[in-house]
């Protein structure tokens, strides 16, 4: 069974930084791209960094470009997101992301971590 579990939100001020973790299993992680995602209140779900199966190719959004930085620890089955620099506008729940349809399997979501920039 797949499982992806978000950690590490909290109430952050602007300016200030946060890493994100997502644990999971039921899959070889170190196979597959990862991608990590937001979405704030009344938005839609916003596709922030894609991570190819070993981290050497990454695609970022031009809103957290420079900013987020996506880091995987294969052997630990588990991805991260280095999140500098915050501002009000980050503010969201923040999912990671494995998408398994084109090798049979499905599209599978952790419930996310909310982070509040805030003063």
């Amino acid at each position: 069974q797949v499982q992806l579990v978000e950690s590490g939100g909290g109430l952050v001020q602007p300016g200030g930084s946060l890493i994100l973790s997502c644990a999971t299993s039921g899959f070889d992680f170190g196979k597959y791209d990862m991608s990590w995602y937001r979405q704030a209140l009344g938005k839609e779900r916003e596709l922030l960094v894609f991570a190819d199966s070993v981290g050497t190719y990454t695609n970022y959004a031009d809103s957290v470009k420079g900013r987020f930085t996506i880091l995987r620890h294969n052997a630990k089955n588990t991805a991260y997101l280095q999140m500098n620099s915050l501002k009000p506008e980050d503010t969201a729940v923040y999912y990671c992301n494995v998408d398994l349809r084109p090798f049979g399997g499905m599209n599978y979501w952790g419930k996310g971590t909310l982070v509040t920039v805030s003063s």
